[in-house]
């Protein structure tokens, strides 16, 4: 009969071959990489609002304010997942019995499984502020617009507006009844990505000449003005959040970087140390 005896090394535990995976420092690696995210993030938005100012020629330029976000989102993304990289690399149990090739794959494994995590636990920590703050902004400028209007905006308004148009310079014409149909012949027009047509055009001239007493040419010029800086603000927000996703698609690769490498050095060091120990 043979007696098959165990050793175990008393500088710490070590798992068998075919544990690829240490979900616990994982985890671990993920929950410290989302919180130095959010201490970061605080930190920055802080240094941010202090850059800027409303007044004319203090704070920082537009230009340099973007830059200058993009690039500590950068920043965050190195530091927090460089973090949580190495922890959860230096936390995970040893591996007895695997090539070292095998063992650096698992550690840079391990390391970018933190940073997906941290990454998805970090737009779910995230995603509701942000909702809030976009929904509860949103509805207050809903509710500005029908509180003028006094009418809501549904799907079948555009046309009915179209129907019952009648003359602006009536006598008997209520204004709040057509601010609210050019409110949301202009909202039903730029939601969809393309701009006043020629009655709509015509019709709001009119309103603007019977409500303010210009000319029609001046009405004309007006609303030509108003439309041309709509579309300027919208293709300005259109870039600015174009430039605020490539921003965050090169951190969030960073990041990923930076976590597996970490991962590597903080298991090179966790094996390192457990073999001298024993």
């Amino acid at each position: 009969m043979m007696i098959d005896t165990v050793v175990v090394a008393p500088g710490g535990a070590a798992s068998s071959p075919g544990t690829g995976v240490s979900w616990p420092s994982i985890i671990a690696g993920a929950v410290v990489a989302c919180a130095m995210t959010l201490v970061l993030l605080a930190f920055g938005t802080g240094l941010g609002l202090s850059a800027i100012s409303p007044w004319a020629g203090s704070g920082v330029s537009a230009t340099t304010f973007k830059i200058t976000t993009g690039i500590y989102l950068i920043v965050i993304a190195m530091i927090s997942s460089s973090i949580g990289g190495y922890l959860a690399g230096r936390l995970r149990t040893a591996w007895e019995g695997v090539h070292a090739d095998e063992v650096y794959f698992r550690d840079t494994a391990h390391g970018f499984i933190a940073w997906a995590l941290a990454s998805v636990l970090g737009a779910a920590v995230l995603a509701s502020p942000a909702t809030s703050l976009i929904g509860g902004t949103a509805a207050g400028v809903s509710q500005g617009a029908v509180s003028s209007a006094a009418q809501s905006s549904g799907p079948m308004d555009g046309y009915v507006d179209t129907i019952l148009r009648g003359d602006p310079a009536a006598q008997n014409a209520n204004p709040a009844d057509a601010r609210g149909e050019v409110v949301r012949l202009f909202t039903r027009s730029f939601r969809n990505g393309g701009e006043l047509k020629a009655p709509d055009r015509d019709y709001t001239v009119k309103v603007v000449a019977a409500r303010t007493g210009l000319s029609q040419q001046d009405a004309e010029k007006r609303v030509n003005d108003v439309v041309t800086q709509i579309k300027a603000d919208i293709d300005a927000a259109r870039k600015a959040t174009a430039s605020l996703a490539f921003w965050i698609t090169a951190s969030l690769l960073l990041g990923a970087f930076c976590a597996s490498l970490a991962a590597t050095e903080g298991g090179g060091l966790r094996d390192g140390t457990w073999k001298r120990r024993r």
